[in-house]
């Protein structure tokens, strides 16, 4: 403790209300409840220029149980309680540990009993039955012995919140964790990995706006760095190529991480790097006002640790999904060259369906899984003859009824699988050629009967085949097929769809126009 003489008429006294009119901002809240004013000065005295672990003393001062009951929930991140046993009652200081131990539930406070009337609260029974940290006579705390109770108190205090906030971060890890393994899309999980950080932190990204920090994370894709979710300063760059976006000295840094393939923690930034098993490389940076302590640190590494099993996981997971939405497409385009159609057909089939279950308000994971799906729609004509399927001139009755089964044999060939994507296409296949007015094919199920997925699809896979052109028939005008369109809104096609369609025909004239016949 040091003291400076010069600085005597600056001391800190009580306000009536009982805060301290020049406090720190970087302070311990200790509490005096006694009913002695003179302690108050006193202790106020004494204490004045006191500092532990480079922070000073805010005094709160109450000068009854009753007062102490009202300020205590107001202070819930005081260290440190000086209680005197005897006020209103003489026990009043012993019932007011039980309310802050038991009411409040505040286990982290220290809390020093003093009393200058030890026969009221005898120490060896008031030790044992209270949940207090000290007990003193008023007449044996000299000054030295009063620093010392304060420099104990404020250690114990210190480390009881350091591993309170330990665990609080060990149970973030753990549930931040499991929230990004939800996260099913690169884009979306580097976004919660940076997320969750800035929580573990402490730090709000609101904070951004006045740099407090900045924070971004990036892959390297062959000779660039794409940033794949960025935060602050950053904010804006996602899918941008790092080189030139990024000041140059955080490009830098997370050069020299790629480098080197090491995580780097200077002060108030870290760069962390990790690699997956299939040779993806990728950095977390991220630069804040606070100096990391060795337990922030720990805590990133534990964090990131869990990213990179995530990570390689939804990599791994994404590579999958893009191997079987080829598969789908190739089917589907088999199917479509079988018979002597371009591959273009499905998928512009599966965009306009996207697009339609988009604009009538389903979610877009919904809308993907449809746009996956639905070029599938005529798997079963893998089971009808080249001479029908193919058949330059009008069918048969006999041969009619036989085309009409590729819905139920596409049915059958999908309807075992237990992937969404499949059992989707299973219905579509089955259902693609119902009609609305009920006069459809197979089951002549008749408007919400059919599937939403199915109707969406009906209108998509009618439209663009009268728009091209077959074996068995030319391409029709767009006013020809418009004329239908309307003709048969409410009979063939559900009128909402319809009416969607055409309310959108701009976008789809987009689609057919990019992925236009070779």
């Amino acid at each position: 403790m040091s003291y400076n003489p010069h600085e005597e008429d600056e001391l800190i006294f009580a306000d009536e209300d009982g805060t301290e009119s020049g406090s720190l901002s970087e302070s311990w809240k200790v509490i005096i409840v006694d009913d002695d004013k003179e302690i108050h000065q006193v202790t106020k005295l004494v204490m004045s220029d006191f500092e532990f672990d480079g922070k000073g003393i805010e005094f709160i001062s109450a000068y009854s149980a009753r007062e102490a009951r009202e300020i205590l929930p107001l202070h819930k991140d005081a260290a440190f309680i000086l209680l005197d046993v005897v006020m209103e009652e003489d026990d009043s200081g012993l019932q007011l540990v039980k309310y802050i131990r038991g009411e409040l539930k505040n286990s982290s406070i220290r809390i020093m009993l003093r009393t200058g009337q030890p026969g009221q609260a005898p120490e060896k029974t008031v030790i044992l039955e209270y949940d207090i940290n000290d007990y003193k006579e008023k007449t044996e705390l000299t000054s030295q012995k009063l620093f010392t109770m304060f420099v104990s108190a404020l250690r114990a205090y210190r480390d009881i919140t350091v591993i309170e906030k330990n665990k609080l971060g060990l149970e973030e890890i753990i549930k931040s964790s499991a929230r990004l393994f939800e996260l099913q899309s690169l884009g979306k999980f580097s976004s919660g990995v940076l997320t969750q950080l800035t929580s573990l932190l402490n730090l709000h990204q609101n904070a951004i706006h006045v740099g407090s920090i900045s924070s971004l994370a990036a892959t390297k894709g062959g000779k660039d760095i794409i940033i794949m979710a960025a935060t602050g300063d950053y904010s804006g760059l996602v899918n941008e190529r790092a080189q030139g976006t990024i000041p140059a000295d955080v490009m830098q840094e997370m050069e020299q991480a790629f480098e080197s393939k090491q995580s780097t923690f200077n002060d108030s930034y870290f760069v962390v790097f990790f690699e997956s098993k299939t040779g993806s490389e990728n950095v977390i940076y991220l630069r804040g006002n606070n100096r990391l302590s060795e337990w922030d640190r720990y805590l990133i590494e534990i964090y990131c640790a869990n990213v990179s099993v995530a990570f390689e996981n939804i990599y791994l997971n994404t590579e999958m999904e893009n191997t079987q939405k080829e598969i789908i497409f190739t089917m589907g385009e088999i199917v479509e060259t079988r018979s002597q159609e371009t591959g273009n057909h499905v998928k512009r089939v599966a965009e306009y369906s996207k697009l339609l279950a988009l604009k009538i308000g389903l979610p877009e994971e919904e809308a993907e899984l449809l746009r996956l799906a639905s070029p599938m729609h005529d798997v079963g004509k893998v089971g009808i003859p080249d001479s029908i399927l193919n058949k330059p001139g009008k069918l048969t009755d006999e041969e009619f009824e036989l085309i009409k089964t590729h819905t139920t044999m596409g049915y059958s060939m999908l309807n075992h699988s237990q992937k969404d994507i499949i059992r989707t296409a299973a219905t579509i296949a089955l259902q693609h050629h119902e009609k609305y007015d009920g006069t459809g094919y197979p089951n002549r199920l008749k408007g919400d009967e059919i599937h939403i997925f199915s109707r969406i699809t009906a209108i998509a896979d009618v439209f663009d085949a009268l728009c091209s052109e077959r074996v068995y028939k030319k391409a029709w005008p767009f006013e020809d097929v418009i004329d239908l369109l309307r003709t048969e809104r409410g009979r063939h096609f559900d009128p909402n769809l319809v009416d969607v369609f055409f309310a959108n025909w701009d976008d789809i004239l987009a689609i057919r126009s990019a992925y236009a016949d070779r």
